[in-house]
């Protein structure tokens, strides 16, 4: 009995997995977002499929939270290592993270972000 419980859930489980549309960001799991910042230096943000993300910005301060996604615009709302209230989006489509792109960060700088394969880590250019 239970090897038959077990393969309708595994069932169960496919079905509805093959019924979920994949986010755009999928191909960021495993990977770096890297952001480039005009002075070189680069802050790496790392998401997790469970809906986490781990940071670390440009001067190597860690940082995490929860990402979403709404609409075509990737979320982050920081918990560590102070709660937000809010939450920083930007969009975030697939083509645009594997070519690069430019925007803004959350402090008002032009910066360039791009998805660099695995986990990129210690990429802060040249020093200050």
């Amino acid at each position: 009995m239970t090897r038959i419980s077990a393969l309708c859930a595994f069932s169960a489980a496919a079905l509805l997995a093959g019924a979920v549309q994949a986010s755009p960001i999928d191909q960021a799991f495993g990977n770096t977002i890297l952001s480039t910042y005009p002075d070189g230096r680069t802050a790496e943000l790392w998401l997790h499929p469970d809906g986490s993300y781990t940071a670390e910005g440009r001067k190597g301060d860690p940082s995490s939270g929860k990402w979403s996604m709404k609409g075509d615009k990737l979320c982050l709302k920081q918990s560590k290592p102070s709660s937000s209230i809010i939450s920083f989006c930007k969009p975030a489509q697939a083509d645009q993270l594997k070519s690069g792109y430019t925007t803004k960060a959350v402090t008002g700088e032009t910066i360039q972000v791009k998805l660099v394969q695995g986990r990129a880590k210690g990429h802060q250019g040249p020093p200050s």
